[in-house]
């Protein structure tokens, strides 16, 4: 968190440095180029709507803050749990699970899908854990809810000005306009990666659209992505499972760490890189562990 605030205050001397008039407060859309900031309203000819997202909430399992974690509280804890269980396996539950076993913490990680981080390649084994009973009950001191996030889209007037939402995202074009005159979304709040340096790429191409600076559109097939667990997973292009889908012919080739000079001088082997190339011997996706 220490991190995090002096990259914020990082940000704040670069919009001073720039001459940005900063409002602080809750804001809501009023209609016609018009935004309220607490008890101020601001006109303007465009609005950029970019705020961000949360952890997402279960109905089923609330969190206390206290027992049951969100993803925040759980970089905070005061003292190491004896045990922990990670509901939800994407990167931010891996990320979690890795660094929290490090530490010395028992960790049980739950999905609900078929394999380990959903979002990434296949890897080649599977493991299905059962009971002697069948079903088995899990006991930990510390439960983290890592099941994704939720967009921030709450309260901003979006419903009273007709702005389009679907499935919990703002509907928006190439260039990120929404289907309001003047009104355009970027970051976690419209459909992509909820990744930082997604948002950045969305919101520069946003106002240069808006400036009349010609740009291309964000190209989400080239977007990578990491895991930093240990060993690290990181992806870019697609994974067999899309080619497949998509009927895309494709070779896939392989190169393990231990042919690596630098990885073997590290003494961290263990690892390995996996190439997908189409039939023009393009590269379509890549895919690493280690």
């Amino acid at each position: 968190r220490g991190v995090s605030e002096t990259m914020r205050k990082g940000v704040g001397f670069l919009l001073e440095k720039n001459k940005v008039d900063v409002l602080r407060g809750e804001a809501r859309l009023a209609g016609e180029g018009r935004v309220i900031v607490a008890d101020e309203t601001v006109s303007a000819d465009h609005i950029i709507l970019a705020t961000g997202a949360r952890p997402r909430e279960m109905s089923f399992m609330p969190i206390d803050h206290e027992h049951v974690l969100s993803s925040r509280d759980a970089l905070v804890l005061d003292e190491l749990p004896e045990s922990m269980v990670v509901v939800g396996s994407g990167a931010i539950g891996c990320e979690f699970a890795s660094f929290y076993a490090a530490l010395g913490v028992r960790v049980t990680v739950v999905e609900y899908l078929p394999q380990l981080m959903p979002l990434e390649d296949e890897g080649r084994c599977r493991v299905r854990i059962e009971g002697k009973k069948g079903e088995e009950e899990l006991t930990a001191d510390k439960v983290l809810s890592a099941v994704g996030i939720k967009s921030n889209i709450e309260g901003l007037g979006l419903e009273e000005l007709g702005v389009r939402v679907e499935r919990d995202k703002i509907a928006v074009d190439e260039h990120y306009r929404t289907n309001v005159e003047g009104v355009y979304a970027v970051g976690d709040i419209v459909p992509g990666p909820a990744l930082a340096h997604v948002a950045s790429a969305e919101a520069l191409h946003c106002v240069e659209h808006i400036c009349g600076v010609e740009s291309d559109p964000v190209d989400y097939s080239v977007i990578p992505s990491c895991v930093f667990t240990s060993p690290e997973v990181a992806s870019v292009g697609l994974t067999e499972r899309e080619a497949l889908a998509r009927e895309i012919p494709y070779t896939v080739g392989r190169y393990s760490f231990m042919a690596s000079g630098k990885a073997a001088a590290a003494g961290e082997r263990d690892g390995f890189v996996k190439l997908l190339f189409d039939a023009d011997r393009k590269l379509i996706g890549a895919h690493l562990v280690g």
